[in-house]
């Protein structure tokens, strides 16, 4: 763009798109720009002095839908811009509800921000997608639990959120109510976590273990016989990958965009490896890139037959005991504390309600077995490079957003399932743990929305934050800003392109280590 320059005169701004234009006598201008959906006013002002512009206000960010140049295109718009002192906006500007891009360039450094929308508010009636909270019969006895919003959304795409573990659907209530706008969304509970534990006990005592009362009753998976229904029953890799298969089939109904965090990111490549043709794209949320412990029958079957029990009901004698002991640490409300505390990076997150229904889950009569059975079941048919691997021949695309600072599943991962598909764009996200869904999900639903409107165009729609050619290929860095509760919050956004190098990545870590001892600094 040009940068233009004047005597002392008036502020004025030739503004398109219905801006409202105000002077004043200090020479300051106030610049309106329409409200998003969320009936959100944003508001720049731009003050005039000593022949030059100086940017205040809503961190100086560029706001949706303003065009720059057409509004700066007179020579008396502006005071006068000097180099040294003046902050220019240029570059481009992406499209999306409540986000606008800019390049700010200060005192000859170049800073990338975008202001990005909150989630919406209801208690200021800003409208959000309301939840329906389901049950599905897969099979005799095994009820699926998914909740879903925006299925009004008949021509949108549609969207499935798989949880990581010890979670459920509910960890995903900030995508639905946000998302389910947009799209057709869901989010299910895998068999053996969440509401989707079995309520009937799949065993019962034997002949010699009727109590004195005549009941065969037992503690829910510790009994001695196995009821018919639950004959080899194990909540594994590959339980799951089914589950998944057959409630996009008989439950959606048409292929969708699956969405995973941790476990649930290993079991959305997992499935889609399996089922190219019910996939139109996977994003992994910190995906962990292993599963179980034990070898996979089908795999390995001579190896499998060294280990006496891989997960199935009845739990053995001796399992129980351990799984009594170890339980009874895992499930105390100050274990589940601790837990939370190390995957979320901001501890100012509000995480009171997913506490409260993880404590919830542990108290379910199936929860102590359950777990056992996960935690015993055998490895997955494929591991998760070869995944990876048929994903990529099946050029199913995948998205990549990691938060930064997961002490489990840290960015090195990330940065290996880069290098095996490197033209998966690659969002890392900081300060974020291991569920940025949830911690930031401002972030990771602008991100979801972009990607998506990019494969649904056929990518006439620029992927996020990428504003021309070569960003798209190499990398850039980028932070995006968001009001939360009142107050604003600010994220840093890295995007790693095909391109991206071995000196990206240790930029990136030596600007998080000690770019925060010069305030000036900023990104890469």
């Amino acid at each position: 763009m040009e940068i233009l320059s004047s005597s002392t005169v008036p502020c004025r701004f030739a503004v398109s798109l219905r801006s409202i234009l105000s002077e004043n006598a200090s020479s300051s201008c106030l610049l309106k720009i329409p409200a998003s959906r969320e009936r959100r006013m944003l508001v720049a002002r731009t003050e005039h002095s000593s022949g030059s512009l100086r940017l205040s206000g809503f961190d100086k960010l560029f706001f949706k839908n303003l065009n720059l140049e057409e509004s700066l295109r007179s020579a008396d718009a502006l005071g006068g811009l000097r180099n040294g002192d003046s902050k220019v906006f240029s570059g481009s500007y992406s499209i999306g509800r409540g986000e606008v891009v800019g390049r700010i360039t200060e005192n000859g450094e170049s800073l990338n921000k975008v202001l990005i929308s909150e989630l919406p508010d209801e208690s200021n009636g800003e409208h959000s997608a309301p939840i329906s909270s389901c049950f599905w019969e897969w099979k005799p006895k095994l009820h699926v639990h998914y909740e879903k919003a925006g299925c009004e959304n008949v021509k949108s795409p549609s969207v499935l959120f798989l949880p990581g573990f010890g979670v459920g659907s509910f960890h995903y209530e900030k995508q639905l109510k946000d998302l389910g706008r947009d799209y057709r969304v869901w989010a299910i509970d895998f068999l053996g976590q969440g509401m989707s534990l079995p309520v009937e006990n799949p065993t019962l005592l034997s002949r010699e273990g009727v109590t004195p009362e005549g009941r065969k009753d037992s503690i829910w998976g510790f009994g001695d016989e196995i009821e018919p229904w639950a004959n080899e029953l194990v909540f594994s890799m590959d339980l799951w990958r089914d589950q998944v298969q057959y409630f996009v089939e008989e439950v959606i109904g048409e292929p969708v965009y699956v969405v995973g965090n941790s476990l649930g990111g290993f079991v959305a490549l997992y499935f889609a490896a399996s089922n190219p043709q019910l996939v139109k794209g996977v994003t992994l949320l910190n995906a962990t890139p292993f599963w179980g412990f034990l070898p996979n029958p089908i795999r390995s079957p001579r190896l499998a037959k060294i280990f006496p029990w891989s997960g199935t009901f009845p739990l053995p004698a001796n399992v129980r005991k351990l799984t009594e002991f170890f339980w009874q640490k895992i499930s105390d409300p100050k274990s589940i504390a601790e837990i939370l505390k190390q995957v979320y990076t901001d501890h100012s997150t509000n995480i009171d309600k997913v506490f409260s229904r993880i404590i919830e889950i542990t108290q379910h009569p199936a929860a102590a077995a359950s777990f056992a059975s996960i935690m015993f079941a055998p490895q997955g048919q494929l591991s998760f490079r070869e995944t990876l691997a048929r994903c990529k021949v099946s050029n199913i695309p995948i998205c990549l957003m990691y938060g930064k600072e997961d002490p489990w599943v840290k960015p090195f991962w990330g940065l290996q399932v880069k290098q095996q598909v490197p033209e998966a764009p690659y969002y890392e996200v900081s300060p974020a743990g291991h569920c940025p869904h949830d911690e930031v999900p401002e972030v990771v639903n602008y991100l979801l929305r972009g990607w998506i409107k990019n494969l649904e165009s056929q990518g006439s729609v620029a992927l996020p934050l990428i504003d021309d050619a070569e960003a798209v290929q190499n990398s850039t860095a980028w932070d995006l800003e968001f009001a939360r509760e009142g107050s604003k919050k600010s994220v840093s956004v890295r995007f790693f392109g095909p391109k991206f190098s071995i000196w990206d990545i240790f930029s990136s870590y030596i600007n998080s280590q000690f770019g925060k001892l010069n305030p000036n600094t900023v990104g890469p």
